[in-house]
């Protein structure tokens, strides 16, 4: 029989269209792309997703735009590092959405673009088509689609084995682990760590369990509510720092969080802690 919260999931994804999901974190990270420095996320923004970013702003936080540059910038950065001191050749995208990573890095790359079949189609046609336009560099670029109700962890295994071979990897986990169970976080990082060898990066990112308090939360919830379907805010999962350094054979070797890279990048912060969504950021290496 199923949970009344995997009833609760379906219903979000059966109400939940790309344009209100991909769409919106590629518009937030084109609205300032000296923050961000993605000069490509622009390419993703219509009509549909302007107008439903709009009540987004106005009922959630008018500050979100900015956690979403950040936290682009703070993996991007993380990414180019790694790149230019040899440590990595695979980035490997879990939930890859529209980001542009694959044309903000080096062209000698691998990238492995992971997300559900629908997701993955639509960006991998787009993708075809500006780059016939030449509105986008050529890139080394494998998508995936998975279904990640079903128990994809073998034949996934295996497609990304068969295009990374025995390279480094980076593994990107961004806006993904908020809509998991705890029990599918866990099977995920035993995952990676099936995928990956000793010197090998995770990047994560998530909400910790005192975001729950904010107003700025309760207004996402209020929004969702009206917007998507009905929750509750045990329906997203929010993790402690102690849960980064639980994982078995990774070591957190980086945190951080929108504030902390607001002072990096010297970003002004306009609004007040409790009307943030205070997103923390995490890399690991597997030892």
């Amino acid at each position: 029989m199923m949970s009344s919260k995997e009833a609760v999931m379906n219903e979000k994804e059966e109400n939940i269209k790309i344009h209100e999901t991909a769409f919106v974190t590629s518009s937030f990270r084109a609205v300032d792309e000296q923050l961000s420095q993605d000069h490509f996320a622009k390419l993703w923004e219509n009509p549909k997703t302007t107008q439903w970013i709009k009540e987004y702003l106005a009922l959630v936080s008018p500050e979100e735009p900015f956690t979403h540059c950040l936290r682009n910038r703070y993996f991007l950065e993380s990414l180019k590092a790694l790149i230019e001191q040899q440590e990595i050749e695979v980035v490997i995208n879990f939930g890859s959405g529209f980001s542009m990573y694959p044309f903000l890095l080096h062209e000698k790359m691998v990238h492995i673009e992971i997300d559900k079949p629908e997701i993955v189609d639509y960006k991998k046609n787009q993708i075809q088509e500006w780059q016939d336009q030449e509105l986008l560099p050529k890139r080394n670029i494998h998508f995936i689609g998975v279904d990640f109700s079903k128990n994809y962890q073998e034949e996934l295994l295996a497609s990304i084995q068969s295009i990374k071979a025995n390279k480094s990897t980076f593994i990107l986990l961004e806006g993904v682990l908020f809509f998991l169970t705890r029990a599918e976080t866990n099977h995920l990082f035993e995952f990676f760590d099936s995928i990956q060898e000793n010197g090998d990066y995770v990047g994560s990112a998530s909400f910790q369990d005192s975001i729950k308090g904010t107003q700025a939360f309760q207004n996402l919830l209020r929004f969702f509510n009206q917007k998507v379907s009905k929750t509750t805010e045990d329906d997203y999962q929010t993790m402690e720092d102690s849960y980064y350094h639980s994982i078995k054979n990774y070591k957190v070797i980086d945190h951080q969080d929108y504030f902390s890279l607001s002072k990096t990048y010297k970003h002004s912060v306009k609004q007040a802690k409790e009307l943030i969504l205070n997103e923390n950021f995490y890399l690991l290496k597997k030892n």
